[in-house]
């Protein structure tokens, strides 16, 4: 099924219906001679690099998350183990001051303590005391030894830890760099383009989009023997959330709530849902459950791209909410506006809604480029 589609949607929204469908677009020339056509697949290429950088990044982000609360948890641990050796030695010097002035043992032992004394049973009741006295100074020498070991261990765990925060800070710095070099790319070939080129090219992907999907949808993809129409009860509220976002700005990394990118949006709102989901499309994707298409339901979400580099929550009737790419708000598209690589459901064993309603959308929810992501993170 995900070949299929894949091969329907096709690189761009289409591109190859395009060619068929508008002949006079796709022969426009660009800037440097170029047809628009090959405008367009430029831009996708330009958008997949960028797609594949982000996903290194978002990774290396994740992995620094967690870098950095194993650091401060090995430093709360490591205040604790030094306080501990601290009161260790405390303790063990009181100990050696008690013995080099007489005051903590005898001069002679309990055995020959018993047999010089007159009254044998508090010779007996000394000797204990004093056998409890030596226990407690081995046990205060232990607990040194013990404690400045675990202090020794922890230092140099946290220090490795920090080394790793520190390469991961560096490589997250890099790969930045580098998607901001890419989206760059893409800024500087469309500040090439005339308005009438801009226009050609907003209209290639709206003809390539609409192809797509009036031929996913006329393949029956979505429509099983019994499609579910209806959300579960944390699935609805997810899409809620979703709606409520309509028209708020896409933003390379932004997990809201003024703007986001695509899998920002979808890991908040199932997040607000009291689902916690994975923050990458790549990771939604492989740590998720798969579902078929023909399964759908509302508050499920779409995959899109060989390399899972960008997602969407759908919303019903072939149609998704999705934050398309920089320069876009969130809004609602058609499902094949970009290549499909499959479908997962952040609750596969929850039933689904007996009383749905579907959300209202906001005006304009449809307006804006469709064609998927690309320059921001998944």
């Amino acid at each position: 099924m995900s070949g299929r589609l894949l091969r329907w949607v096709g690189t761009g929204a289409a591109v190859g219906a395009l060619l068929a469908a508008t002949p006079s677009v796709h022969a426009a020339p660009g800037p440097d001679g170029r047809p628009v056509s090959k405008l367009l697949t430029d831009l996708q290429d330009l958008y997949q690099k960028a797609e594949e950088s982000t996903e290194t990044y978002n990774a290396t982000e994740e992995k620094l998350k967690k870098q950095r609360a194993k650091v401060t948890r090995l430093n709360r641990g490591l205040t604790k183990a030094r306080t501990s050796v601290r009161d260790s030695r405390g303790e063990a010097g009181r100990f050696a001051r008690q013995q080099y002035q007489g005051t903590g043992t005898t001069q002679f032992s309990p055995y020959v303590r018993l047999l010089l004394a007159r009254n044998p049973q508090q010779a007996l009741d000394q000797g204990h005391v004093i056998g409890r006295v030596a226990a407690e100074r081995a046990a205060a020498v232990k607990r040194l030894v013990g404690g400045e070991k675990r202090a020794a261990e922890l230092t140099a765990t946290a220090k490795r830890a920090y080394e790793t925060q520190v390469a991961l800070a560096a490589r997250q710095k890099k790969e930045r760099d580098t998607v901001q070099g890419q989206l760059k790319e893409v800024e500087e070939l469309l500040a090439s383009l005339t308005p009438e080129q801009l226009a050609d090219l907003a209209k290639a992907e709206e003809s390539g989009t609409a192809e797509a999907q009036r031929k996913l949808m006329a393949s029956g993809a979505l429509s099983g023997p019994a499609p579910t129409t209806a959300p579960s009860r944390r699935g609805n509220s997810a899409l809620d959330y979703a709606v409520r976002q309509i028209g708020k700005p896409y933003k390379w990394g932004a997990e809201g709530p003024k703007s986001y990118d695509c899998s920002g949006l979808t890991s908040e709102a199932w997040a607000s849902a009291g689902k916690e989901i994975p923050r990458t499309s790549q990771q939604q994707w492989a740590e998720l459950p798969h579902i078929p298409l023909r399964k759908l339901r509302p508050g499920d979400l779409i995959v899109y791209f060989p390399k899972a580099t960008h997602i969407a929550m759908y919303l019903g009737d072939g149609m998704i909410i999705q934050a398309p790419r920089p320069g876009s708000k969130v809004k609602v598209s058609p499902i094949a506006s970009n290549p499909i690589l499959g479908a997962v459901r952040p609750d596969p064993n929850s039933k689904a809604m007996r009383d749905y309603t579907p959300p209202k959308l906001p005006r304009g929810a449809r307006e804006g480029s469709d064609a998927g992501m690309a320059t921001g993170r998944p």
